[in-house]
């Protein structure tokens, strides 16, 4: 096996960007673990049950990837993965600042710790899981941003609540 990466989020949900970000990982690393934050901080609208449920749904049929969740600090779950590097996703240049920030925090606390930066496709750099959610809450169509295995995931849930 050549490598192993983690990919950390809220994945709230998680959309076709991600799927994009998971399947660039891929083709550089044998394994992807995608790891799914508590992380009341971020006041996530999903629930941690319900949003492991959509990821494991959407990642099913790609391979060589594995579905936790994690909630103490990114650097102690890698250490304990024995995974020194993460992908994070770039959409735009507010990403790439906070995530530069991030990285060399986490490389403070950690100094074998990497961060992978990869960009989604054109396609998908606009999906971001605070979109889906606006357009979810208002009853919008989100069939086109979010991975077909999680539409029926998101039916059972009541938009009213997010």
């Amino acid at each position: 096996m050549r490598r192993a990466c983690i990919y950390p989020g809220t994945f709230d949900p998680i959309t076709n960007g991600h799927i994009d970000v998971i399947k660039r990982a891929l083709r550089f690393f044998d394994k992807v673990v995608v790891a799914v934050a508590l992380n009341d901080a971020k006041k996530p609208s999903f629930n941690i049950e319900k949003r492991l449920k959509m990821v494991k749904a959407a990642t099913i049929n790609l391979g060589n990837v594995e579905v936790v969740s994690f909630e103490n600090l990114l650097v102690d779950f890698a250490k304990e993965q024995k995974i020194a590097t993460v992908i994070r996703g770039l959409r735009a240049v507010s990403d790439f600042e906070y995530e530069l920030q991030m990285g060399y925090a986490n490389s403070s606390l950690w100094n074998e710790f990497e961060t992978v930066y990869l960009m989604p496709t054109l396609q998908n750099a606009f999906i971001s899981s605070s979109v889906v959610r606006s357009i979810f809450y208002h009853k919008g169509d989100i069939s086109h941003l979010v991975p077909k295995e999680i539409l029926d995931i998101l039916k059972d849930e009541d938009a009213s609540d997010i």
